[in-house]
């Protein structure tokens, strides 16, 4: 065996199971997001279904929970209950809000008469909000304190735990 190739392959993967090893263990649902701490990103976009368009900035004075997600998401699929029945249960004290990622309307229209919803689902078709995000895959959820700035992100479905931590940080703040 060629004594210069294993030496440079160890060079080359010891760092790599280095890093690996080193993130064993870590909760990678709580991503940190240069969005925390400042103003979410404004959007304008429309219901699934029609209507007029949704504006992020017009939903001040209360927290929100902005969920990207999409109907070939697994995941997506998990989470959908806490999201819908806690958005019946937070009426009126907090806003939940969908935004279809890379998905196409009739789809999420046959998800939801399927799976049911109990707050608005937005069609972002030209990605603009999920790029302002920097939205990865999904589910991705943001938490909005009521002044509209980000307090929180957490990637991967929410369970009904982590979905009221996230709540608690974002109604700590009041307008």
């Amino acid at each position: 065996m060629n004594r210069k190739v294993l030496g440079v392959g160890l060079v080359l993967t010891l760092p790599l199971v280095g890093l690996l090893v080193a993130s064993l263990g870590r909760d990678v649902s709580a991503v940190r997001s240069p969005l925390i701490g400042r103003p979410a990103p404004d959007f304008s976009l429309p219901p699934v279904g029609g209507g007029p368009r949704v504006s992020l900035a017009g939903l001040r004075g209360q927290p929100v929970v902005l969920n990207f997600w999409a109907t070939w998401c697994v995941p997506c699929y998990d989470e959908h209950g806490v999201l819908t029945q806690s958005a019946r249960d937070l009426a009126g004290r907090v806003r939940f809000l969908g935004v279809v990622y890379e998905d196409d309307e009739e789809s999420v229209q046959g998800f939801l008469r399927q799976q049911g919803g109990s707050y608005p689902s937005l069609m972002d078709d030209q990605g603009r909000a999920a790029v302002a995000y920097g939205v990865y895959g999904v589910p991705e959820t943001y938490f909005l304190d009521a002044n509209g700035t980000v307090v929180a992100k957490h990637v991967g479905p929410l369970d009904q735990t982590q979905l009221a931590a996230q709540l608690e940080k974002a109604q700590g703040a009041r307008p």
